[in-house]
């Protein structure tokens, strides 16, 4: 699998990664299996968050042998000092690690910057937590391009995740101001949402851990949008949280030799065509 490094982490990355929700709810067993398939096939970044159920507790003992080769992200959700650093070391105590490669702020929403940033505050928690090493690294994930431009201008933070989705890109613009400004402060630049086709309708769809619905059921497509997510200016594209939606990344991933190439214009206009036509995007501006 191509390797891109992931800003000034210096971190060698797979183009591919491993949302940790994949392992939510399933046995030990199978979980380590997947975790094992997935680092034979290239995988060396893996993300995981405690909003996501029993995950960390499934992925910290499958991870274990491979730990000191593959890089660790998690995140956190709370917004003050103490709250953030007594999650932070729950996290730690569940993946069986005693630091992260990344540690970042989950989902900021405009509405929370303010807190984030003031006394008493996130940002606090994680610079301690950078400097005590239990963080290499401390990054951003936010939906809203207003909420990355703010922090990252407030912060020399070292990696943005953000989702850059064929549909919300070439429809609404979604990602651009945030990944430019990334890309201009060396940041490593990590994808989500990359094999999300739109809003869930219905909602028994048989991926009970995509809120959205995923590119399950077209093949061309799937191919189409992952591809255009990698060929931005990104580093990796996560998984998202199904083991089916983990092999079919992989899987278009293999059929370029580990190397995907970027969209020829006739398979551009046909995805901006298509990404015109969605009338529920997941993240509808």
């Amino acid at each position: 699998m191509e390797k891109r490094t992931l800003g000034k982490t210096g971190f060698s990355i797979g183009v591919f990664a491993f949302g940790g929700i994949v392992v939510r709810d399933t046995e030990q067993t199978e979980a380590d299996n997947l975790v094992a398939e997935a680092v034979d096939r290239g995988v060396n970044y893996f993300d995981v968050a405690p909003s996501y159920g029993n995950s960390q507790n499934i992925l910290g003992p499958a991870l274990k042998p491979y730990r000191r080769k593959v890089y660790l992200a998690c995140k956190t959700e709370r917004r003050t000092k103490d709250a953030v650093l007594e999650e932070l070391r729950n996290s730690l105590e569940l993946l069986k690690t005693d630091y992260f490669d990344v540690y970042q702020m989950h989902a900021v929403k405009p509405e929370e910057v303010d807190t984030i940033l003031g006394p008493g505050g996130a940002l606090e928690a994680f610079v301690s937590a950078k400097e005590r090493g239990l963080a290499r690294n401390i990054g951003v994930t936010t939906h809203f391009d207003e909420v990355a431009l703010r922090l990252l201008k407030s912060y020399a933070f070292d990696t943005l995740l953000f989702p850059i989705n064929w549909a919300c890109y070439l429809k609404d613009g979604l990602g651009k101001a945030a990944l430019e400004e990334a890309a201009a402060r060396n940041m490593g630049r990590i994808a989500i949402k990359g094999l999300a086709n739109r809003a869930k309708e219905p909602k028994e769809d048989g991926y009970p851990k995509c809120w959205y619905r995923p590119l399950f059921d077209d093949p061309e497509l799937a191919d189409m949008a992952l591809r255009f997510t990698m060929q931005q200016d990104v580093h990796t594209a996560v998984s998202p949280g199904d083991a089916r939606m983990l092999r079919l990344g992989l899987s278009i991933v293999e059929k370029y030799q580990g190397k995907p190439r970027p969209l020829d214009g006739g398979e551009l206009a046909e995805l901006k065509r298509r990404a015109l036509a969605v009338k529920n995007p997941i993240f509808p501006h």
